[in-house]
């Protein structure tokens, strides 16, 4: 069965917006007023990030449980998800970041999935989103390289699944698996345990289709984020220095604007209704996580989406396979 979730990701632009209470109770209601059931959590860290890791959670609302109660009285059913970029500093730990490319860190890289997952597991949800390599402007993938990062996800999918938590590698466009079939090469590398989640829009600007990709590897897709892209790489900018900044947010060399729409702006370079066609077709059973990264307007996103789901996509899955919004 699908079941629709949102990504609070795009509510904070800024590292130091989306920081009290009322913010977050807004947002949420939003989410859930627009249809959706869940809502998919970003990792963060520090005093900035009162929803970015349980340490945080805690200190802001009691404790993780506390949180839970809190999504619960913004009427949604819960969290689906978790997204975590094991790069990202932690100063509740005083680390900085894992790199699943090493096996030195590996037992590091592991904790963290474990303090996520075991958090995640008492919020209801069941997916853990994470990125799978460093971007491709700070290194290349050798099969050494490629070696040791299926390894590390390979442990972290054993981990994580003491907390019955699914595993779910997040491909998008800055990734060095882009390069040489990286993202073949991994999943070929993996244990079955080691889902992926196909993002739509990151895919289409790296220049592959999303709806060929999952009629070739729906077994392997255990997580969907659903998004629509307004231009594809086709330059090959995700090579750049630091692309986060150079190409994600200022646009590279064109300047785009936004590399992420709603779904049913133009041009609509992702084929949402076929997309999710093909998700009934396979019978995926699981959340279908409705993004807007980066929106200038994020309430407007939230609600454009959501009437697009209730109308055009969710009748497609519910028609076919009795999805509940």
């Amino acid at each position: 069965m699908i079941r629709w979730s949102y990504a609070i990701n795009q509510f904070k632009p800024q590292f130091d917006d989306f920081t009290r209470r009322r913010d977050h109770l807004r947002a949420l209601r939003v989410i859930a007023a627009s249809g959706f059931s869940g809502v998919e959590l970003n990792a963060g860290s520090g005093r900035w990030e009162p929803l970015g890791n349980p340490q945080q959670m805690a200190a802001n609302f009691g404790s993780v449980a506390g949180f839970s109660t809190f999504v619960s009285e913004a009427a949604l059913d819960g969290v689906s998800s978790w997204f975590w970029d094991p790069s990202m500093r932690l100063q509740e730990d005083l680390t900085h970041g894992d790199d699943p490319t090493q096996p030195e860190g590996r037992d590091g890289l592991v904790a963290h999935a474990r303090m996520f997952s075991s958090a995640l597991a008492e919020l209801g949800g069941d997916v853990l989103v994470v990125r799978p390599a460093p971007s491709m402007g700070d290194r290349t993938l050798d099969d050494t390289a490629m070696t040791a990062l299926a390894e590390s996800w390979n442990a972290v999918a054993a981990a994580v699944a003491a907390d019955g938590i699914r595993l779910a590698l997040h491909f998008d466009f800055l990734s060095p698996l882009r390069a040489d079939d990286g993202l073949e090469r991994l999943l070929a590398a993996t244990d079955s345990s080691v889902g992926l989640a196909l993002d739509t829009a990151e895919f289409t600007v790296a220049g592959l289709d999303p709806v060929a990709f999952y009629q070739a590897h729906a077994d392997r897709v255990t997580h969907v984020h659903l998004k629509n892209a307004a231009a594809v790489d086709d330059l090959g900018e995700y090579t750049f220095p630091a692309p986060e900044f150079t190409v994600l947010r200022a646009g590279g060399s064109r300047a785009v604007p936004r590399w992420f729409t709603e779904l049913a702006t133009e041009p609509l370079l992702v084929d949402a209704p076929g997309f999710v066609s093909a998700l009934v077709e396979h019978r995926y059973d699981g959340w279908v996580v409705v993004e807007s990264d980066l929106s200038p307007h994020p309430p407007t996103s939230t609600m454009l989406n959501g009437w697009e789901v209730r109308y055009v996509l969710g009748p497609i899955s519910a028609d076919r396979a009795g999805a509940r919004l």
